[in-house]
């Protein structure tokens, strides 16, 4: 199983993360994104981190 984090301080909140897997992530009411679940059936989450603009998605 991967650890899936995001550095809330790091994170801009452009939801690309969301809309890649809404089973993983949400952005939440402060305008961060958060993880809900640290794996996914349907989707590469290390493909997703490569993928934000800001670097704030690790997985490990």
């Amino acid at each position: 199983m991967s650890k899936v984090t995001v550095d809330g301080s790091t994170c801009v909140g452009c939801g690309l993360c969301e809309e890649l897997c809404p089973e993983v992530f949400k952005v939440n009411s402060e305008g961060v994104a958060e993880v809900k679940a640290s794996e996914c059936s349907q989707h590469d989450l290390a493909d997703i981190a490569g993928q934000c603009p800001v670097d704030a998605i690790k997985v490990e």
